[in-house]
């Protein structure tokens, strides 16, 4: 796999000519190979061997009310706070390294790969961190940033309830004002319960620091309609003073119960009071009614962050899957009755699914680093007003198909062990249902089909943006006979994409269009990785051919299935359910 990650941003995405630009002055290519280096070992070594334990030795309460996690998982997340990565791309006056997000991200796979729920404390942190860095006060920066990127406090997002799911909208947390002249920001009392929250209670860190979604009342005492109504607190554990003091007082939040989960396992996920025999006190971030605004601040990355352990977890699954197949002697070759049994590469079913494998895990690889580097585009290139457009038309693609296709993917690998795959024996099991969570993280299937045709899909420029991309591709492999056939399979591909976003918003009415979304969602996806593969063969790898060949054969003629209900304004799903 390292190979793999040198390639994609050392040749294809060229993250070496980063290096010339002000913000990452003073460092090099070699420099990010070293950073790279050291969180592969570490990952190796600290991270990979406790996944299991993470998995099978569930959190728990103790009877002091204190969840407890498997011994090494304190020790492992000090080795991977001793990378620097917490505040890797963050600036130097926050302990920061400034490195790019392509670099910060391909390290960070490493991690996810050795134990996705070990490292979901310190993305979330890092995430806390970099919201409060760009919506925060000076002092809150100080106070709570610092000790997040210093890993001394761990950080959470605290967005559902249990009555909400996904409809933030609905929420009914309430912060009643209570003194607008304290020096860590407005302060509020919280009240209210918050659920499926990731890393919520723990005795891994000094504090942590909730960052909560919650409603000011009206005048009347109702809460207003509607998701402008939302605003953004910092609600931490453990009280603190105006210089970030822990007082050793609790803050009002409380941990109800755990949630015990399909997978992982070893991220607290948690049910939490705010304000119940204590109060909670919370400090408002940004203006009143910006809440979800400023949470989404840290969206596209937090969703890259998903799309990226997605692909690791596939990835993990392929690695497992492609070594007992090369190993395991099995049958013969239709035909063949005697002689002695051959390896289960030789057989062409297994072939298929361990190259329908490598397609997706490094195909979601490289989609997302590419989104990385976008982000690097934003920050310091010459166009970042382009870089953001094709940012926000990918983001929905970058987070969804590493989740549906990656479990897809791990169920293949489960497969190729047979009978042992299914056991805890060999871990493809695990992976599989590490994997599944990632569909519902930062956002279901269906809720990235929404933002991909509602959102984004109806701004002409993004689409204009991501077309003259592709054609520059097309433009290039259609001038090397390997290549042409693909080409074209793409160019149609493109078209009918065109055609299926015009049907789609035929009626001009988003509640129809809302219909669509997540078929035009399955097509779109396939064609940005199809597109992501042909460009790929401009480096003229070996390695990279036979599943960018697959997925031409195999992969990219879905399209036309999935965009045949929304080309014919199929109306089924406007129907209500008998």
């Amino acid at each position: 796999m390292r190979a793999l990650i040198d390639t994609l941003l050392f040749d294809w995405l060229q993250v070496g000519q980063l290096s010339e630009r002000e913000r990452h002055a003073g460092q090099s290519a070699d420099d990010w190979r070293l950073m790279l280096d050291a969180c592969e070992r570490v990952a190796a070594e600290q991270l990979a061997p406790i996944n299991r334990a993470c998995d099978v030795e569930e959190p728990q309460v103790d009877a002091q009310g204190r969840v407890q996690l498997p011994a090494g998982t304190a020790r492992a997340l000090k080795a991977y706070i001793d990378t620097g990565l917490l505040a890797a791309s963050q600036d130097a006056e926050w302990g920061g390294l400034q490195l790019p997000c392509t670099v910060e991200m391909a390290a960070n796979a490493f991690f996810s790969k050795a134990s996705v729920a070990c490292v979901g404390y310190t993305l979330l942190t890092a995430g806390n961190a970099s919201l409060i860095l760009a919506h925060g006060s000076p002092r809150q920066r100080e106070v709570f940033a610092r000790p997040l990127l210093e890993g001394r406090w761990f950080g959470t997002m605290c967005l559902s309830e249990p009555a909400i799911g996904s409809s933030l909208g609905d929420l009914t947390t309430r912060a009643e004002p209570e003194a607008a002249d304290d020096p860590l920001g407005p302060r509020y009392r919280l009240k209210g319960s918050k659920m499926w929250i990731s890393a919520g209670e723990h005795e891994l860190s000094e504090n942590i620091v909730h960052l909560v979604l919650a409603k000011v009342p009206l005048p009347d005492g109702s809460l207003p309609l509607g998701s402008g109504g939302i605003s953004l607190f910092i609600v931490p554990k453990w009280r603190v003073d105006a210089d970030g003091r822990l007082s050793g007082e609790r803050n009002g939040v409380g941990l109800v119960g755990l949630n015990h989960k399909l997978g992982w396992r070893g991220t607290s996920n948690c049910l939490l009071n705010f304000g119940e025999g204590a109060p909670a006190y919370g400090y408002r971030v940004g203006a009143e009614g910006q809440g979800l605004v400023c949470m989404f601040h840290m969206m596209n990355e937090a969703r890259i962050g998903v799309g990226l352990s997605a692909a690791m977890l596939a990835m993990a699954g392929y690695e497992v899957a492609l070594g007992y197949a090369r190993e395991r002697l099995q049958g013969r070759p239709p035909g063949q009755r005697g002689g002695a049994q051959v390896a289960l590469t030789d057989h062409a079913d297994v072939r298929r699914m361990l190259l329908a494998q490598q397609a997706i895990a490094q195909g979601a690889l490289a989609l997302n680093l590419f989104c990385a580097r976008l982000v690097d585009e934003q920050r310091s290139g010459a166009d970042p007003q382009q870089a953001a457009r094709l940012l926000a038309l990918l983001i929905p693609v970058a987070k969804s198909w590493p989740s549906q296709w990656g479990l897809e993917a791990n169920s293949l690998a489960i497969q190729v062990l047979g009978g042992a795959g299914y056991t805890r024996d060999w871990p493809v099991e695990q992976y599989w249902r590490d994997q599944r969570l990632n569909m519902i993280h930062e956002g279901t299937h269906g809720i990235q089909g929404l933002d991909l045709l509602l959102r984004k899909a109806s701004q002409p420029d993004l689409l204009q943006t991501f077309a003259a991309r592709v054609n520059a591709t097309l433009e290039a492999a259609l001038a090397d006979p390997q290549q042409a056939a693909w080409a074209h399979q793409l160019a149609a591909a493109l078209a009918m994409v065109g055609r299926a976003t015009q049907a789609a918003w035929a009626s001009a009415d988003p509640a129809v269009a809302a219909r669509h979304a997540t078929p035009y969602l399955q097509g779109f996806g396939h064609l940005v990785l199809a597109w992501i593969w042909l460009d790929l063969q401009r480096l003229g790898r070996a390695e990279l051919r036979a599943p960018c060949a697959y997925f031409f054969a195999y992969e990219l003629p879905l399209v036309q299935a999935w965009l045949a209900p929304v080309l014919a304004g199929e109306d089924l799903l406007g129907e209500a359910l008998a």
